[in-house]
């Protein structure tokens, strides 16, 4: 199985300090929701014992001017922590997938996935708000709860998947869905909305739909 959490875009980074704690008290909250549903997390049963899932919403303007698309997300392989602290988010200032790039700053390095998120957020201005998370449930019954559906042979923060994220956009309903599976990365589930409670409600929607299928 391929390796869980290993960042595979160039970074250019500068470390500076952590955003102030209220302005991620919402983006922590929904990450300890995601937590307790075992949909972020790291455990020795899963992925190799490598954290997993992560958490981002995009940036105002009054926070962070001058950027196209600038947003804030978990760091990379903080899944093993119960409860984060402001030194885990990290600010992502641009994305270049035509280059594989990923310019950030903050206490510590982004999340593997921050370029998907990125992706995402650069596909409706309206997205607010993306979650990344790992349940076997969503992601087993994806074809079942017509869920739009990565590219088997992509991988998760690749190039590939950034060019992925662009074709579920135009060819399928992921815009009204806002959902959908990563077949090449196992369990993966991202979800996205104009609020934090539009993307959690959307995750848990499929979860309930998945179990009452699975019976």
């Amino acid at each position: 199985m391929e390796q869980e959490g290993v960042i595979k875009y160039k970074l250019d980074f500068k470390e500076t300090a952590a955003l102030p704690a209220e302005s991620l008290a919402e983006l922590n909250a929904w990450r300890d929701v995601m937590v307790q549903l075992q949909m972020i997390g790291q455990t020795p049963t899963r992925y190799d014992n490598y954290g997993f899932g992560n958490i981002s919403r995009r940036l105002s303007e009054d926070e962070l001017l001058g950027y196209a698309h600038p947003f804030v997300i978990t760091g990379t392989q903080t899944g093993g922590i119960d409860r984060l602290t402001a030194v885990h988010y990290t600010t992502i200032l641009e994305c270049y997938p035509e280059e594989n790039r990923v310019v950030a700053q903050g206490p510590m390095k982004p999340s593997s996935e921050s370029m998907t998120h990125g992706m995402i957020y650069a596909q409706d201005p309206d997205i607010n708000w993306v979650m990344h998370a790992h349940d076997p449930t969503i992601w087993q019954m994806a074809e079942a709860l017509h869920i739009p559906i990565t590219a088997s042979d992509v991988s998760y923060g690749s190039p590939e998947m950034s060019a992925e994220v662009v074709r579920l956009f135009k060819e399928t309903a992921v815009s009204e869905k806002k959902i959908f599976t990563m077949a090449g990365h196992d369990d993966g589930v991202v979800t996205f909305g104009k609020t934090a409670e539009e993307a959690g409600q959307i995750m848990l929607f499929y979860l309930a739909k998945g179990l009452g299928i699975r019976g």
